[in-house]
């Protein structure tokens, strides 16, 4: 294992994340980087109230020491962040931006330092129909976003996913100059 990597791995466990999120490490995709870690996610309803389905995500730290020129350095984060909403909230024009600030805000206010940011917002609006009708509408929001990270020091690029997934799941924010939308939770009528 290389040394950076071998540091960037200290770094990644010593990540502090909110008490509702509950965070374990998964087996990474192999066929992405010579090495990689992967953590999975979940806001935890036992923790937050009664809701349940709260929000989930997926943290890929990828390392290869030829630094593919798309990366702009020899680590690359993949990240995944998704959350159940109202309907109401779902249709939203600004939601996606909003999704997108909330990550950009969590990395930044932890001084995560980062180039070559991208990714997407996906609004889903659902209504089940036929044997599906008794889930009623329904939205989520998804978050698929790529960064390279400056340094083997990823703890405040954990620390900022960990607080995007919490503030898609509709917790307040804990860092400074953080907005929040009203995010109540989806309950399927």
């Amino acid at each position: 294992m290389p040394p950076e990597f071998a540091a960037a791995l200290e770094a990644l466990r010593r990540a502090e994340t909110r008490p509702e999120l509950v965070v374990h490490e998964i087996t990474a995709p192999g066929s992405l980087a010579p090495n990689a870690v992967a953590l999975a996610a979940d806001v935890s309803p036992a923790r937050h109230g009664s809701d349940s389905d709260l929000g989930t995500g997926r943290f890929i730290l990828l390392h290869d020491e030829s630094e593919p020129e798309a990366w702009g350095g020899s680590f690359r984060v993949v990240c995944f962040a998704q959350a159940p909403l109202e309907t109401d909230i779902g249709i939203d024009p600004f939601l996606a931006e909003v999704a997108w600030s909330w990550l950009v805000d969590g990395l930044n206010s932890r001084g995560a330092e980062y180039t070559a940011a991208s990714g997407t917002a996906t609004k889903i609006l659902s209504t089940g129909f036929g044997e599906l009708a008794s889930q009623g509408s329904g939205a989520k929001i998804e978050l698929r976003a790529s960064w390279t990270p400056r340094n083997s020091d990823v703890t405040a690029h954990v620390e900022g996913w960990g607080e995007l997934l919490c503030m898609l799941a509709g917790l307040p924010p804990v860092g400074e100059g953080v907005s929040s939308l009203s995010a109540r939770r989806a309950a399927r009528d």
